[in-house]
């Protein structure tokens, strides 16, 4: 009789503990937890630690196979006296502002003729996608082949039309350096833009562009009127994506540039490589390429309370 009720009493606390269990579960903000505590150790132990060993670093003195010494806020104020320093900010924004604009309204140009009704439409969906897939480096030495000042294929175009010979040297001029690796970035990232945007017009229902025609709407009061008040969170996600990837872009403007020419196309994240493994100053990149933090945070505050809002 006494193993009988231990036994009851055993299976009573087990049920009660998968009772208590399914309570928990089924409340909605432990399940969230739960389904986010792998990616959150996940992020910690990928960017979490090296972002809090960056931030210690940039504190140091530290050259490269030497002990660290404890500098404080010395390197950052290097950095604010470093002329070269205030030009790698001014390009990066320039370079992120001129690439985030050209790639939203181009993207959403092509977004619109890609929802449009052609043949073979699905196979130009797929080719879309190439500058995507191709990897960055790759796709880098291509460009750099067809802008050098030799073997250009745009400068055999442009003398063929009546350009003077031997055409513009695209990379060994400063301003036309910064409008090359400007006009790189956007062809790279369109089809980001052109296929998300096009996923979100698949979206708008049908019904709303037939209220607005018989309403008396042409094409353009559709498209400010029904179309972008619509695509208007997927637009403000994704350039916010968009800034966040070129602000912080290396492998595209180091394989083409390298920063060049004097420094016309250095970036945070190539002046940042240059000065910790060129020059071998661990702690003085380190606070290099924690400067862009305040401006990507301050954007990022911006965009999302706007998106809020909306």
């Amino acid at each position: 009789m006494t193993i009988v009720s231990g036994r009851l009493a055993g299976a009573g606390r087990v049920a009660h503990r998968r009772a208590t269990l399914n309570v928990l579960l089924d409340r909605e903000s432990v399940f969230s937890w739960l389904m986010m505590a792998l990616p959150l150790l996940f992020l910690a132990a990928l960017v979490g630690y090296p972002f809090i060993y960056g931030m210690l670093l940039s504190l140091q003195h530290r050259p490269v196979a030497q002990p660290g010494t404890f500098v404080g806020l010395k390197n950052f104020a290097a950095d604010w006296r470093d002329p070269i320093f205030w030009q790698v900010t001014v390009n990066t924004f320039v370079y992120t502002g001129a690439a985030t604009l050209l790639k939203m309204v181009g993207g959403l140009c092509l977004a619109v003729a890609m929802n449009q009704h052609f043949r073979m439409k699905n196979l130009v969906r797929a080719l879309l996608l190439l500058p995507f897939i191709v990897p960055t480096v790759l796709s880098t030495v291509a460009w750099m082949w067809m802008l050098d000042p030799a073997f250009s294929v745009v400068n055999r175009l442009l003398v063929a039309l009546g350009w003077p010979k031997p055409g513009p040297s695209w990379l060994g001029d400063p301003a036309l350096a910064m409008i090359s690796i400007i006009i790189i970035n956007t062809w790279r990232g369109l089809p980001f833009y052109g296929i998300t945007l096009l996923a979100g017009l698949q979206t708008v229902p049908p019904e709303l562009y037939e209220a607005a025609t018989i309403d008396g709407a042409g094409g353009w009061q559709r498209f400010r009127f029904v179309t972008l008040p619509l695509l208007r969170p997927i637009i403000l996600i994704v350039t916010l994506f968009s800034v966040i990837f070129t602000f912080a872009d290396f492998q595209l403007v180091y394989v083409l540039t390298h920063g060049g020419p004097q420094n016309a196309t250095n970036l945070f994240a190539t002046y940042a490589f240059d000065i910790a493994m060129g020059a071998g100053q661990l702690g003085l990149g380190a606070s290099i390429a924690l400067a862009m933090l305040p401006a990507l945070a301050v954007l990022i505050v911006a965009l999302t309370l706007y998106m809020r809002r909306s």
